[in-house]
């Protein structure tokens, strides 16, 4: 490889330059912050399916937001309390069996939700039976104060008689999670549901729904008021109904390619949904998946549904959600965090300024997951129990976890501005293929609605130079004449001016 001269005049190998947006490789998820009985399974499922860890770690801890989303919130501090709902995404190519994993995590929770239906028909059978009667008496009630020409007695008994039958209520068949879903149908179902609902699914459909597929324009307020637990009104064809708090849950698996798409949908950012996801860009095993792998062993799995399907039907019976309190040293490690993430956030200095509206929700994420982690461990009393600090530090190293691939997923939607401008010089390069350039040359090749003056150059320049795609050369010595000094000019990595690019 062809040598190059740095700003100072040194000799130096080209190295091969690093893509833009590329970090290196990911973190993997770590299984070993999870509960014993969920690391386990999560381990074991992702050998038996040969898929990455981070597709069953994502993709539980939405199982889990199933079970305890909107029967428990942490109480933080004062008034800051946070719901214990998540919204997570996996990245996955075709044929990377996300539906197997789908599927195991799942199952006992529709199992649970078999069992909750039976439980309760013989409830909707009454309380139809009970509807039914009240209709007739109503109907013989309104007969009567006709008959009466209005006499005052027999209104007040047709109209009670009406009442009565506004009274009955039939229960809704219990429903914790769908599959896809029009924002409309989820709003009715979570309404039925009491205010709580899950959509989990291995397909991306629900953006497209969401970006306005069946209704031509986008409609959030479901899913941007269901992260949050605010209030939501749904408007029936009917009557129109209150929830005081909407809890909903995501756990979806995307194709890649949906990841960059969803940034350009309509409001997705803007509204601010997109800061609401947790994301995982996982390395795709596809190509080196061994044919033979290990299955879950059998007393894995069943330790697996024991505890989850414990969990989801204890839980369920909470109507009131249940109020976690984190211990002091839970509190601090939360607090320390907290600390260390603001200065990140800065929009000219943090490194995070340019996904702030994700990174400033990350510490309400940590709580969340914090408060998951524990109800997994404490189904039944973990209201009785604070949340420890080392429940608090695993869920602080699944959510750094999450920052790291955040930064990928917003780089791959393309939410950094000064990386975007470097790729509009970097494809400049690319298509002139000089060895050298100067700085005013590549203004004068560049957008001026990008670049406006030459100095707006000088960053992206600098971007590219550290990602080893150009280099600066030395200074020329000044004329002692005096006079304008030359441009800065940079030499070209080979692989994109050298023979055969």
């Amino acid at each position: 490889m062809s040598a190059v001269h740095d700003a100072h005049g040194t000799e130096t190998e080209w190295e091969a330059p690093t893509p833009l947006g590329a970090r290196g490789k990911l973190p993997t998820f770590p299984a070993e912050c999870l509960p014993e009985w969920i690391r386990a399974f999560v381990l074991a499922l992702a050998e038996e399916t040969q898929t990455p860890v981070d597709a069953a770690g994502c993709i539980v801890l939405a199982a889990l937001s199933t079970a305890a989303g909107g029967r428990a919130i942490v109480q933080v501090r004062g008034t800051y309390t946070e719901p214990v709902n998540l919204f997570t995404v996996v990245a996955l190519p075709p044929a990377s069996r996300k539906s197997a994993v789908f599927r195991a995590i799942t199952a006992p929770i529709l199992a649970v939700e078999k069992e909750l239906a039976e439980r309760v028909r013989p409830q909707i059978v009454e309380a139809e039976l009970a509807r039914s009667i009240a209709a007739g008496v109503a109907e013989k009630a309104k007969a009567k104060a006709i008959a009466s020409k209005g006499a005052p007695d027999a209104v007040a008994d047709a109209t009670d008689a009406a009442s009565a039958i506004e009274d009955i209520k039939v229960p809704a068949i219990p429903q914790l999670f769908v599959d896809d879903a029009t924002p409309e149908t989820a709003a009715t179902i979570l309404a039925d549901q009491g205010g709580r609902l899950a959509v989990l699914s291995a397909e991306g459909g629900i953006f497209q729904i969401l970006a306005g597929r069946y209704s031509g324009s986008p409609n959030f307020d479901l899913f941007l008021k269901g992260h949050a637990g605010d209030m939501l009104r749904v408007d029936r064809k009917d009557r129109s109904e209150h929830v005081d708090s909407a809890i909903l849950t995501l756990g979806l698996s995307v194709q890649p390619d949906v990841i960059r798409e969803i940034a350009t949908g309509p409001g997705f950012r803007g509204k601010g949904l997109l800061g609401r996801f947790l994301y995982s860009l996982p390395e795709s095993n596809i190509g080196t998946r061994n044919q033979e792998p290990d299955p879950i062993p059998e007393q894995v799995a069943a330790t697996y549904n024991e505890r989850l399907t414990r969990m989801v039907v204890h839980l369920f019976d909470w109507t009131d959600p249940q109020r976690l309190q984190l211990s002091p040293e839970a509190d601090q490690l939360r607090l320390d965090y907290a600390r260390a993430l603001e200065p990140r956030l800065h929009p000219r200095t943090g490194d995070l300024g340019h996904m702030s509206d994700w990174a400033g929700k990350s510490v309400g994420a940590i709580v969340r997951i914090a408060a998951l982690l524990h109800l997994a461990d404490n189904p039944v009393d973990g209201y009785r129990l604070p949340i420890s600090a080392d429940t608090m530090a695993a869920a602080i190293r699944i959510g750094e976890y999450f920052t790291v691939h955040a930064e990928a997923a917003f780089d791959h939607m393309g939410a950094d501005p000064e990386k975007e401008r470097a790729r509009l010089v970097l494809d400049w390069i690319t298509r002139k293929k000089p060895a050298r350039f100067t700085v005013r040359e590549a203004f004068s090749g560049l957008p001026r609605g990008t670049f406006p003056k030459v100095a707006d150059v000088l960053p992206s320049l600098e971007l590219l130079e550290g990602y080893g795609w150009i280099a600066m050369e030395p200074p020329p010595p000044r004329n002692p004449k005096g006079g304008r000094p030359p441009s800065p000019a940079y030499q070209v990595h080979p692989q994109i001016s050298g023979p055969g690019a």
